[in-house]
């Protein structure tokens, strides 16, 4: 279900970000509902995401990489 809500913003800044979803064949709603979900899925404190580095700190390299190794694409 979608609650309305009005935004506001410079009209030039509204009528750039319109021409640019269209050219992504999609709308400016769709747009900003897509923000919208990554906005609220980031990590919204220091603490949320000093808990989410202590999760992941299992991940460790087993080894070192010379430079030019780093470098071979």
């Amino acid at each position: 279900m979608f609650k309305k809500i009005t935004l506001r913003a410079e009209k030039t800044l509204i009528e750039r970000a319109r021409r640019l979803a269209e050219l992504r064949n999609t709308t400016l709603n769709s747009e900003f509902r897509h923000w919208l979900r990554q906005y609220v899925d980031l990590p919204q404190t220091t603490n949320e995401l000093t808990d989410l580095m202590a999760r992941l700190n299992y991940a460790k390299p087993d080894k070192t990489f010379p430079r030019n190794e780093m470098n071979d694409s």
